[in-house]
Parts: C-alpha cells; sequence; structure tokens
C-alpha cells in the first residue's frame, strides 16, 4: 500500500520477535508517525516504535485512530478499531495466528488500534496477495486453483478471478467466517517473510447481521478439515472464559453471541458456508 511523505531513512535489520514481544512493544512504544497509507479508506498512519529515550527499536506499527473513521450506515461510530482489535483477539484464540498482534491504545491522534507492520520480501511489494489471488485467463484455471468470478478485461476477453487451493487461505476463510468479515479484499493478505499468510483490515468485522464479503468463496459447500473444525472449537470454548471477557469490553452482547453462533453454526454443518443469494457476496474492489 503506498506510503506518504515516508522519510527516505534507513532502519536497522531487527530479528523476528515472538507475538507476545510485539505486544508489549505496541503497549508501551511511543508512536511517531511516519506517513500516511494513501489507498485506505480510513486515517492510516504507518508508525515507528521508539523507546524512552526516542531512539527507534527498528519496528514499526499500523495506527488507526478512532476519530480517522468515516462513519457508515451500517456499522457503529466509532467502533472500527476495537473490531480490528477483537478479530486479533478472535485470531489468536482459535490458533489461527493469521492477524498480526493488536492493540488498542492512546497515540499521537487519540485512541485507536496498532497493528504490527508486516514486512514483505521487496519483490512482492508490487503484489500483496502474494500471488494468492489472481485474475487468470479462463485456460489457465489449472489444478491448484479455485474459480470466484468470471467477467470480462478491458479488451472483451473473458477472465476469471481465482485463489489459490492453498491451506494457509483456507485457515483464513474459516477466520473469515467466524469474524463476518465484510470486506475481505485480496489485497488484506500477504506473506511475510517466513512464509506465513497475515491478514488485516478487520475493521468491517463481527457485526450482528450476516455480511460476509470476500475473494476467498472457492470452498463454498465443501467440508470443513478436522483442524479447521478443531479452531472453531478453541474460539467457542474460548468465549466462555479470557476471549469472551475481553471481547465484552469491545463489542456489544448481541454482537459476542452473534459470534458464537456463528461458531456454533459452523459445528453444526462442518462445513463453509454459501454465498448468500440475496446480497453482493464480494468485496468492492475486489483488491
Amino acid at each position: 500500500m503506498p506510503v506518504e511523505d515516508e522519510p527516505a531513512v534507513d532502519r536497522p535489520v531487527i530479528e523476528d520477535v515472538s507475538d507476545e514481544e510485539a505486544l508489549d512493544l505496541l503497549r508501551t512504544a511511543t508512536i511517531e508517525p511516519v506517513g500516511v497509507l494513501t489507498q485506505a479508506s480510513n486515517l492510516t498512519l504507518l508508525v515507528d516504535l521508539t523507546d524512552a529515550s526516542g531512539a527507534t527499536t527498528g519496528h514499526r506499527a499500523v495506527y488507526k485512530p478512532v476519530r480517522g473513521e468515516r462513519p457508515l450506515r451500517d456499522f457503529p461510530v466509532g467502533t472500527l478499531a476495537a473490531r480490528e482489535v477483537a478479530a486479533y483477539l478472535a485470531s489468536r484464540a482459535g490458533g489461527f495466528e493469521i492477524v498480526p498482534p493488536t492493540v488498542l491504545r492512546d497515540g499521537p491522534l487519540g485512541e485507536g488500534s496498532l497493528q504490527w507492520w508486516v514486512d514483505q520480501e521487496p519483490e512482492r511489494l508490487a503484489d500483496p496477495s502474494a500471488g494468492l489471488v489472481e485474475v487468470l485467463a479462463p485456460a489457465d484455471l489449472g489444478p491448484g486453483w479455485l474459480p470466484v468470478v468470471s467477467g470480462s478485461d478491458e479488451e472483451g476477453h473473458e477472465v476469471v478471478v481465482a485463489h489459490a487451493d492453498d491451506p494457509r487461505l483456507r485457515q483464513m476463510a474459516v477466520l473469515d467466517a467466524l469474524l463476518n468479515n465484510a470486506d475481505r479484499k485480496a489485497a488484506h493478505l500477504t506473506l511475510d517473510p517466513r512464509a506465513r499468510l497475515r491478514g488485516f483490515d478487520h475493521g468491517l468485522s463481527l457485526h450482528v447481521e450476516d455480511k460476509l464479503r470476500t475473494v476467498l468463496w472457492g470452498w463454498a459447500g465443501k467440508p470443513l478439515a478436522p483442524d479447521e473444525l478443531r479452531a472453531v472449537a478453541a474460539l467457542l470454548e474460548a468465549l466462555d472464559s479470557e476471549l469472551g471477557t475481553d471481547l465484552a469490553k469491545m463489542l456489544s452482547v448481541p454482537e459476542v453471541e452473534a459470534l458464537r453462533a456463528r461458531g456454533m453454526a459452523l459445528l453444526e454443518s462442518s462445513a463453509f458456508p454459501d454465498p448468500p443469494g440475496d446480497r453482493y457476496p464480494l468485496p468492492w474492489p475486489l483488491w
């Protein structure tokens, strides 16, 4: 995602840290804005995390202040930052490990979500979806690809938007179904340098009404794998303990209960959900 007004300075190369170390930095480091992510719908800042002396830690984060959120017709005003954090907590509780560490804290523009920045290999910067979602000619839709939607390119040639039949994407599709993610664009996923799938931009999640919109419909109606069912069950179990307590601080009671209902429905059906027939099932734009 393009960054506006980022200073041209070199950052030290820092070894990968654990989620717990990342969370500690996110909670305690000073936030120093370095640029604006220009393609984001709401105010989104790229920030350096600095220590008490003002020295950079070598790590960055994405800061989304509540005051920079655009009012939406169907989501309560000022709740998107909390939903970003709730999505991380749900991902961690289910063992998905997809959403980067995210906290809710005060910053230069007030309270907002602060999410660990996902580094990418330089050659992948022009393709944030890491080749996992592609626009293909029908003849190129071979094994390993699952079609989502067909259309035409600017020259009138038939094309197919498809995603990889990849177990990492399956995990993301399960998590999105639980979160009721209304905005799973291809550009909202990437692979980090360790080839771990990372998904972000979950502010439009966890609504009480069915709003799932995603580019990952390729497994619709297909059976969930045993490990996927275990992840759903783990999240439901966590809702009765620490996760439920934490989410109660960020979501309404009906929103938490809707999350529980979606988990129970997935266990009962043991299958990926089908696209809705009464509304548009894809995000816009797709990337």
